[in-house]
């Protein structure tokens, strides 16, 4: 009986860990658009997904596994699926921490401005919403 409950938390936690992955795709993707993927960008990343209830210990394994997905990929579509089945705060965790990375180098170009309209309709956004992130991101730097 006891494994059957351990069973059940091992799928949780395998969901909850491909998500991660899925996320952090997203953000490494942002962070490799003005191909330039910093180690301060790297950071931002790792908070973000700590913040969003990756374990300490694992981060460096989701980094890499993301890596890997991030390179196969053709379009943000697939990543884009995981955040939408987050909460708003969640979600809005990650725009902060992908304008965190935009703004990272003090300069968001027009592929990484792109990227961010893109991002605001594939999850169902409000602009508004999504532009006082920024501005707060901005203002922190």
């Amino acid at each position: 009986m006891f494994n059957l409950f351990s069973q059940e938390k091992d799928k949780k936690n395998d969901k909850n860990h491909l998500s991660l992955i899925s996320i952090a795709a997203l953000l490494i993707h942002s962070a490799k658009i003005d191909e330039n993927f910093t180690i301060k960008e790297k950071l931002i990343i790792k908070n973000a997904l700590i913040e969003m209830g990756a374990d300490k210990n694992n981060i460096d394994k989701i980094l890499e596994d993301a890596e890997l997905k991030e390179n196969d990929a053709n379009q943000i579509l697939e990543f884009t699926k995981e955040v939408k089945n987050k909460s708003k705060e969640e979600k809005k965790v990650v725009i902060e921490a992908l304008w965190n990375i935009i703004y990272s180098d003090e300069n968001a170009d027009i592929y990484e401005t792109n990227l961010m309209r893109r991002l605001s309709g594939l999850l169902y956004l409000d602009p508004k919403e999504v532009g006082d992130i920024k501005e707060k991101v901005k203002l922190n730097k």
